[in-house]
């Protein structure tokens, strides 16, 4: 009993620092996006305002778009990387590789998009070759392909680390038992691989559409808070940069903590019934 006690004397600091950073504000979030100070009144003006105004329709769209796009452009190189690096073995290669994508994992936010700016921007060192010789076309870095682009680096990375303990549960055996059936490549994947990845695959796809969905700190420095989207929306309603409005920013997060919260219970739904197929 002494030792129980001294371990729940331990974890005392963490709750409390759990409670005070992560469930109070929550509180306040949601108790708050529910008080409308045009109306000057409890009630659901602030969803009511946000469903209806083009401007943050704009918004909630092109987050989803940019979110979704990067996540499966992420997701389908990320599950390519890790096929091909499981194929090599553990070896030194392997090793280094991992190591790699590991630190540049953790390359996002305003670096970032520094070093989208000096080679992708307008008067970037790729940007200025590719026009030299007629390969840009309409691509522009501050338009929303710009903004799926600069996404999608950062997604791969950790949809890297995510993924390829997966392919762990690829049996070599499996393949080469499909191979002498008769099956062909492709049918292995669509019958065998990709059925056993999916947990994985759905799980890590979630993972990137919330990394994505909270992204603030990148598409700030590059557009300067210009573009539409609805971290930079929150940010600009609770700092005051047009208009001081903090309950209506905190209406905006709680559509987001519902969204993301609807795509966990699909998950984790389908996931469960690949278990139970599975068995």
């Amino acid at each position: 009993m002494k030792g129980k006690w001294l371990a729940v004397l331990c974890l005392l600091p963490f709750t409390l620092f759990y409670l005070a950073f992560q469930i109070a504000p929550l509180i306040w979030i949601v108790v708050n996006s529910f008080w409308s100070d045009s109306m000057e009144a409890w009630g659901l003006g602030n969803y009511q305002d946000i469903l209806t105004s083009p401007f943050y329709q704009q918004a909630i769209t092109s987050s989803l778009k940019i979110s979704i796009l990067s996540s499966l452009y992420g997701l389908i190189i990320a599950l390519i990387g890790g096929y091909s690096l499981h194929q090599i073995g553990n070896g030194k290669l392997q090793r280094i590789i991992m190591s790699f994508t590991n630190m540049t994992s953790n390359f996002a936010g305003v670096p970032l998009a520094f070093a989208f700016i000096i080679l992708l921007g307008l008067n970037g060192c790729i940007t200025l070759l590719m026009r030299k010789y007629g390969l840009l076309g309409d691509f522009r870095l501050y338009s929303i392909d710009g903004m799926i682009l600069v996404y999608t680096w950062f997604q791969i990375p950790l949809g890297l680390l995510l993924l390829f303990p997966a392919f762990d549960g690829l049996k070599k055996d499996w393949e080469e038992a499909s191979a002498l059936l008769g099956a062909s490549r492709i049918r292995y994947w669509l019958h065998i691989g990709l059925p056993v990845l999916s947990p994985a695959l759905i799980g890590t796809f979630v993972i990137l559409l919330a990394n994505a969905l909270g992204a603030y700190a990148t598409i700030y420095a590059l557009t300067s808070g210009n573009f539409n989207v609805v971290p930079v929306r929150i940010a600009a309603l609770v700092s005051g940069d047009i208009s001081l409005d903090p309950n209506m920013g905190s209406a905006l997060a709680m559509l987001l903590v519902v969204l993301m919260s609807a795509i966990t219970v699909i998950q984790q739904w389908i996931q469960r019934r690949s278990y139970l197929n599975a068995r």
